[in-house]
């Protein structure tokens, strides 16, 4: 990744970034900020104290404005007033199981928020990179061993998956009816969606992520409860999909219809990991702990084997992971263990984690 590349593509450019109160939002407003972006940020306020975003004073890094995407009216007024260069679209409704609880908001806020989004951009008089993230878990997934690639059938057997499936339905379809790329000349809008899943990193406090379950875990002296110990995921630090979403704006605001489309970010195919070695990894990096798998009865399903095909991001893209699993999982409980002990700023410590990853890059 070339970082000077990405100064000049974002210093001093406006970016309207969706859900920047929330956990990969925050961290994408603190690297946007390092860049010289001037941000504005539209989501719902943070759910704690201990959130990343006060952690960084977010509130200091963009201009914020506190409302729900699911307001139409309120979106498209924000994005038409700050007249953006680039739009990250983050805000969602991310977890499965909650998605199970509240299925028809979790389709509200990620397919209409999406729609919403990209009614406001329809509108916008000049030319706009859109970037709106998804999920790896838009394939309908068969549980088969093969990674999936961005042609292969979208899907969602929970609300979770099938409301982001819907969401890059609505994609295609907003971009083929009025940001098709023949028509590029006319509109100037240069729309991508990204399919990333399972990013691990500081500061999410989410509830049944593994991560953050096993934190709370270590903080209360209590072993961690395993409840999918042998699911393979793609584990992924926040910053390699947040350097994938970035460098493609900046592709595509050079060469538009080159990088128009779906994108997969995920770790190299040989570098899945199940549940239970994350744990393992998780209670060496904080030094103590331990865990257990319990039979858990009616659990609502999860899939099983879900792997990514990033062949496209590698070859057209030029993008490629920094972190392995295991490096990843590390940056991330140190992270936490650093946040637990409580002596050093932890602004300033993510700001350390990001230029490391860069210095890798």
């Amino acid at each position: 990744m070339d970082v000077a590349q990405l100064k000049e593509t974002y210093a001093g450019k406006k970016v309207f970034l969706t859900g920047h109160t929330g956990f990969k939002g925050s961290w994408m407003l603190q690297w946007l900020h390092s860049l010289g972006a001037e941000v504005r940020g539209y989501a719902l306020p943070p759910k704690t104290d201990k959130d990343l975003y006060h952690l960084i004073n977010g509130d200091a890094l963009c201009h914020s404005e506190i409302a729900d995407i699911t307001d139409a009216a309120k979106i498209k007024a924000g994005i038409l007033e700050f007249r953006p260069d680039f739009i990250f679209h983050l805000a969602a409704q991310p977890l499965v199981k909650l998605s199970y609880e509240i299925p028809s908001e979790t389709f509200a806020v990620n397919a209409m928020g999406t729609a919403y989004v990209l009614d406001a951009v329809r509108q916008l008089d000049q030319p706009c990179v859109v970037v709106l993230i998804t999920t790896d878990k838009v394939y309908e997934n068969k549980e088969w061993i093969y990674p999936y690639r961005e042609t292969d059938r979208l899907g969602g057997y929970d609300p979770y998956s099938a409301s982001k499936a819907c969401a890059e339905v609505v994609i295609h379809s907003y971009t083929q009816s009025f940001f098709n790329p023949k028509d590029y000349a006319q509109h100037q809008k240069a729309i991508a969606s990204t399919r990333a899943g399972n990013v691990i990193g500081g500061g999410d406090w989410s509830a049944d992520r593994i991560v953050p379950d096993i934190v709370r875990a270590l903080q209360a002296g209590k072993p961690v409860v395993v409840r999918n110990p042998a699911a393979v995921r793609p584990w992924q630090h926040v910053l390699e999909p947040l350097g994938g979403y970035l460098l493609l704006g900046a592709r595509l605001a050079k060469e538009p219809l080159r990088y128009m489309g779906a994108w997969n970010f995920g770790p190299l195919a040989d570098d899945n990991k199940q549940v239970e070695d994350v744990v393992r990894t998780a209670l060496q990096v904080w030094g103590n702990g331990s865990y257990e798998k319990p039979q858990l009865a009616n659990q609502p399903h999860e899939a099983g084997l879900l792997k990514l095909d990033i062949s496209k991001a590698l070859a057209q893209l030029g993008w490629t992971p920094k972190y392995s699993a295991q490096a990843a999982i590390e940056q991330t409980i140190q992270w936490y263990k650093t946040f637990t002990e409580g002596a050093q700023d932890m602004a300033a410590f993510t700001k350390s984690q990001i230029d490391a990853y860069l210095s890798e890059a």
